[in-house]
């Protein structure tokens, strides 16, 4: 029985319609206490209805949730100690920045006074120190988190949700306050599940990554094994970008894939395979492999990514080597390295 959260071939429907489908079917999984978990996969797989089922907010149409080994179930959130970070952050704007942290205490009849120093302590946490008076309409879209992510701390939950937290914010904020998330997760110890469509925010805070596929569980694991060992041709493309070709496992036990010769990590019956191949797996210049032409070329400063037209189909490749670019026409030589290349299941269907 797990400490941290736990789901029991948990299904969910939504209205009483028996014959209505599920969005989520049957799964089962742990968030250890102390850990980040990131539920993670496309618009509609069921990771969101999976993050309101652990709030309280839904109810599961069948399964057992249980928190610190307490079934909770049946139990609104009120009775089981959850606070939940939205997307949206979800501040009052006619309430300053510390009434806004201060609000959940004041609703549990916590003095006005001790609250408000539990509330300033918390944004001491998130380094907002001298932002009590500012409205939220003051405040930067970062700042606006900071004051967020302080609310939902300041009630010391049990379990700390978070909804796409950062979706709203620009790129280089996003990587700021997800440092900041797995910093404080760390530091306090937390129970967390934290939802997101975006692999590489999920890849750079969590302890466990949880893929959903319409409404089950496509694969579980750390983040490396997750994008180093993707179990499915759907893990393989959602964990970053990797394309997805049809190969065949010889006598010898390689993996022939147009031109090139793969060992794989693990004897393979032969027959046909599938191979999933990440844009930075590909090597360029090679003496002998796939002949290529390249078709598009963009700089992003630290290197390039470029289009190729090859045996295989159009490629796309991520290059490092900023110093020496290929240009539309320039034709090539592509191999593979070691990392970033999985022989996967193929999609059943």
């Amino acid at each position: 029985m797990s400490d941290g959260i736990e789901f029991r071939n948990v299904t969910k429907r939504y209205g009483s319609d028996a014959n209505a489908p599920l969005a989520v079917k049957g799964i089962s999984f742990e968030v250890p206490k102390g850990t980040l978990t990131t539920i993670l996969g496309p618009s509609g797989c069921g990771k969101t209805t999976t993050l309101r089922m652990i709030a309280g907010l839904e109810s599961p149409t069948s399964g057992q949730i249980l928190m610190g080994g307490r079934d909770v179930t049946t139990l609104g959130p009120a009775e089981r100690n959850v606070s939940m970070m939205f997307q949206s952050y979800a501040l009052f704007p006619h309430m300053n920045v510390i009434e806004n942290v201060a609000y959940g205490l004041r609703m549990s009849r916590v003095a006005k006074a001790e609250a408000a120093t539990r509330a300033r302590e918390a944004l001491r946490g998130v380094g907002l120190v001298g932002f009590d008076e500012r409205l939220p309409s003051e405040l930067s879209g970062g700042q606006q988190q900071r004051v967020a992510l302080a609310r939902a701390l300041v009630l010391e939950p049990a379990v700390l949700l978070f909804d796409e937290p950062l979706s709203n914010l620009d790129a280089r904020l996003r990587r700021e306050m997800r440092e900041e998330i797995r910093a404080i997760q760390q530091r306090l110890q937390l129970t967390v599940a934290y939802v997101t469509h975006d692999q590489g925010e999920a890849l750079a805070v969590s302890d466990q990554i949880i893929v959903m596929d319409h409404g089950v569980i496509a694969q579980r694991g750390t983040p490396q094994t997750l994008y180093n060992q993707p179990e499915s041709e759907f893990v393989a493309g959602f964990m970053g970008e990797a394309m997805v070709f049809a190969a065949e496992v010889e006598a010898d036990g390689r993996v022939r894939l147009g031109p090139l010769a793969l060992v794989p990590p693990r004897a393979l019956a032969p027959g046909p395979v599938k191979v999933a191949v990440r844009p930075e797996a590909w090597r360029i210049g090679a003496a002998d492999g796939l002949p290529a032409t390249c078709i598009k070329a963009a700089y992003l400063g630290h290197g390039y990514d470029y289009g190729f037209k090859t045996e295989l189909g159009e490629l796309f490749v991520v290059s490092n080597d900023a110093l020496q670019p290929l240009r539309p026409g320039d034709t090539t030589v592509l191999s593979l390295g070691m990392q970033g290349v999985s022989v996967v299941q193929a999609r059943a269907g």
